[in-house]
């Protein structure tokens, strides 16, 4: 039996002390070979510092990967879910995956998007970390350069630019099973304490508060956790969604948003098996057409071309749909078969007679 590739996913507000923390981790990984998904738009060029830290043969340029379409929340299907199932489908996968998140990404809905059919058998949240900044906090601020953070803001279309920083920081702490309190080698002892009991208070049962400095945390500190959060998300509750809804008027159709705005992280998959296909493009259109109807998220298979002896791959992320042929079916039977993907609720049967 295949073992889950362990994830933990580190969120915080730019500044907060992220890159330091995972630089020292991967400074620390003794021979664990561990992959970095980075989506902190403020860090310009941090991939190559971290690997500059790393200087492993565990730790290679492929093992780093920047995520910079926007919010990762708002890019589950576009980017996040295909990029973790490349990683596990390496022929030598990581022992570990860590992804650092923007602090303005909420991190529920990516722990719900590891509920995704796809990856759900094969990965789970370690954990979540939220990285805090100490001595900001212990100012009333919740980071170092709070105008920094606003300009990221403003500079990511996919969030809403209005909500409090005291709802998101509120998120990030409902969403941890470590809080680190960075920095505190520059705090006064008293005001150290001082903080870490106020955020006790605003942190769910058995959440670890650990304070870190300079030296950052061992990797057997913030690893291993086994929490399976993708199991437990309804204790782990945002405030409330903070993404643009488009207006009814707006022709700009997004389909990677639901498994935030649905509220639910239930996913429905079914298979449908057809015949041969006479006429690829024609079919393409009217998977196109399925998926626009009906909220699909993905389909995914193999189709059978007349006339074709190789196989076609048809892959559709809401409604980008790909296709290319990868092999002959040699002694395979000529049949066709798609998986279908979408949140609960699917019409099974609407869609199956659309599609054959």
């Amino acid at each position: 039996m295949n073992q889950k590739i362990p994830a933990t996913v580190i969120t915080g507000f730019l500044g907060a002390g992220k890159t330091t923390l995972i630089r020292n981790m991967l400074q620390q990984a003794n021979g664990k070979r561990i992959a970095l998904i980075i989506n902190e738009f403020g860090d310009i060029g941090v991939d190559g510092e971290l690997l500059k830290g790393c200087g492993d043969a565990t730790c290679t340029e492929d093992d780093v990967i920047e995520l910079s379409n926007g919010c990762i929340c708002c890019t589950v299907a576009d980017d996040f879910v295909p990029t973790i199932e490349k990683l596990l489908g390496r022929e030598n996968p990581p022992d570990h995956i860590v992804i650092e998140t923007s602090g303005l990404a909420l991190p529920q809905p990516l722990v719900r998007a590891f509920n995704w059919p796809e990856i759900r058998t094969r990965t789970t949240i370690d954990g979540v970390v939220t990285v805090v900044d100490g001595p900001a906090l212990a100012d009333g601020r919740f980071a170092a350069d709070e105008d920094r953070v606003t300009r990221q803001r403003e500079a990511d279309d996919s969030i809403d630019h209005e909500t409090p920083l005291s709802e998101l920081f509120e998120d990030q702490l409902t969403c941890a099973d470590i809080v680190v309190i960075s920095k505190t080698d520059a705090m006064e002892k008293g005001s150290a304490d001082e903080t870490v009991g106020k955020l006790q208070t605003r942190t769910r049962a058995g959440v670890q508060l650990i304070r870190s400095g300079a030296g950052g945390l061992s990797p057997d500190v913030l690893l291993g956790l086994v929490a399976g959060a993708e199991d437990d998300i309804s204790a782990r509750h945002e405030i409330h969604h903070h993404h643009h809804h488009h207006d009814e008027g707006d022709d700009h159709h997004d389909d990677h948003h639901h498994e935030h705005e649905h509220g639910h992280d239930e996913f429905d998959s079914f298979v449908v098996n057809m015949g041969e296909i006479a006429d690829p493009e024609a079919f393409k259109a009217k998977v196109e057409a399925v998926i626009r109807a009906h909220d699909v998220l993905r389909v995914k298979g193999f189709l059978a071309v007349t006339g074709k002896p190789m196989r076609m791959v048809l892959q559709a992320v809401g409604p980008r749909i790909e296709t290319y042929f990868d092999r002959p079916f040699g002694s395979d039977a000529r049949e066709s078969a798609l998986v279908v993907i979408g949140m609960h609720g699917l019409d099974e049967a609407a869609i199956r007679e659309a599609m054959v």
